[in-house]
């Protein structure tokens, strides 16, 4: 009952809405995940600004979400308040640069990106994920990271404290940045952008979603790589090598499209998506002497 008046309390604050006890799989584009003891959906700022001082004020474990495109949340769920960013996803196009909210949605950001002739985000085509959390794991593919074009971001620490950190402070590295763990809130980035030719980027965003759609399994629910490429390899490569495409446990598969992803083909939990995580890294270890590290954040305390 503590998260229920938590919960009633934190919305009588705020323009948002808070959900106590909700089933995170709604919130993942895995589909998988137990509840979280109560989620907030602040409709700006200001609401985000509240709910941080909430969960210091209660001592409150803290989780913060974007798209939930490269997550999963144990079955047992999450104790605490999650936030989820969706509403803050403002965009606007100020001359060569694009500022968007962390809740903005990448593909948003790349259309708008689009139609003022920018350049520079095409690789992005077809990467579900938030900016926020884009900015923080540096997300990208083999033609392009957003790290690159970050001009300055907008965050706020769990005392809501604002700071401004330019893009040469964030130490950006594959799959990294110093945001990562930092216990910072992206409100906003500034990416800087060149002007193109609309035909190019046009053509350039339909192949890149096109190569997606031919070498992604984009017809089940997946949190995208499930490990990241070790140097000098590709886990993909790594993980074929070693006879995992169909591997299956319950209803999480390894994608028989491209080996570094696990599928959910209907009711897999996240127990059964680490059981297959475990079993791949102990295959390719003892294959190859190579341990792989996984790029999806995992949410909740387990095994």
């Amino acid at each position: 009952m503590k998260g229920q008046s938590l919960a009633t309390e934190l919305q009588g604050r705020i323009k948002g809405r808070v959900l106590p006890e909700e089933p995170l799989a709604r919130h993942t584009t895995f589909r998988i995940g137990g509840p979280a003891e109560f989620l907030a959906l602040p409709a700006d700022r200001t609401d985000l600004e509240i709910c941080l001082t909430f969960a210091r004020q209660k001592g409150l474990p803290l989780y913060v979400m974007g798209n939930g495109s490269n997550l999963l949340v144990r079955d047992e769920g999450v104790r605490g308040l999650v936030i989820k960013m969706a509403g803050l996803g403002r965009v606007e196009v100020r001359d060569r640069t694009v500022w968007a909210e962390g809740g903005a949605p990448l593909p948003l950001v790349l259309a708008e990106a689009r139609r003022a002739r920018l350049t520079g985000l095409e690789f992005a085509a077809g990467i579900p994920a938030s900016v926020g959390g884009a900015v923080v794991m540096n997300a990208g593919t083999p033609e392009g990271s957003i790290g690159r074009l970050v001009e300055k971001v907008e965050v706020l620490d769990r005392d809501g404290k604002a700071l401004t950190l330019g893009g040469d402070e964030l130490d950006f590295k594959y799959r990294e940045s110093k945001l990562k763990g930092a216990g910072l809130v992206v409100v906003a980035a500034a990416l800087s952008l060149n002007a193109g030719d609309e035909k190019e980027i046009v053509e350039a965003i339909a192949r890149n979603l096109a190569l997606r759609r031919r070498k992604q399994p984009l017809n089940w629910p997946n949190a995208g790589s499930i490990f990241k490429n070790p140097p000098g390899h590709y886990a993909g490569w790594l993980i074929e090598q070693v006879g995992a495409k169909g591997w299956r446990q319950g209803d999480a598969e390894v994608s028989s499209v491209h080996a570094n992803f696990i599928v959910n083909r209907g009711r897999a939990t996240a127990s059964d998506v680490l059981h297959l995580v475990a079993r791949i890294q102990q295959a390719v270890a003892d294959k190859f002497g190579i341990f792989l590290e996984t790029e999806i954040e995992v949410w909740g305390e387990g095994p």
